[in-house]
């Protein structure tokens, strides 16, 4: 056996025998330090079309490990009661997308609160900034305030 192949199991065996015995402290860190914050602010200038709707309002999440999402979304000021809230992408600012998640149902409260399992893709277009939130009246069906979600520093 060469001395570079020697050297080369040597090294392996080091490596994967670091790796058995730190393996539940690197998970635990990794986990811990893999939450991460979004927020928005929502205007009725934001939605495509904007809307002239005085309304406003703001969200923020978080994204666990396990890729649930956690929201609290307000609002107030809106032309009437909410009729549905949503995430959508995805979609950059400027244009629209489809529901990626329901969060209000036919009456949302405010604050709007809630969690959903994200899929892989979904985890992608938010951590890129390609979700959008927004929230629907009877005065504006389509969204009378939109706000892109944005991962916070």
């Amino acid at each position: 056996m060469s001395v570079i192949l020697k050297r080369s199991a040597v090294a392996l065996a080091v490596l994967v025998l670091a790796g058995c015995t730190s393996n539940q402290t690197m998970h635990t860190s990794s986990a811990a330090m893999a939450t991460r914050s979004f927020s928005a602010t929502m205007t009725g200038g934001q939605e495509v079309p904007p809307t002239t709707s005085p309304g406003t309002g703001t969200a923020g999440a978080t994204l666990d490990p396990d890729g649930t999402l956690h929201w609290t979304v307000s609002y107030q000021n809106l032309t009437g009661p909410a009729t549905a809230a949503h995430f959508h992408g995805p979609a950059t600012p400027g244009t629209n997308a489809g529901v990626a998640v329901n969060i209000g149902g036919q009456a949302p409260a405010n604050p709007m609160q809630g969690s959903a399992h994200l899929n892989t893709t979904q985890i992608a277009d938010l951590v890129a900034g390609r979700w959008y939130v927004n929230v629907h009246t009877a005065a504006n069906p389509n969204g009378e305030i939109r706000g892109q979600v944005v991962a916070v520093p």
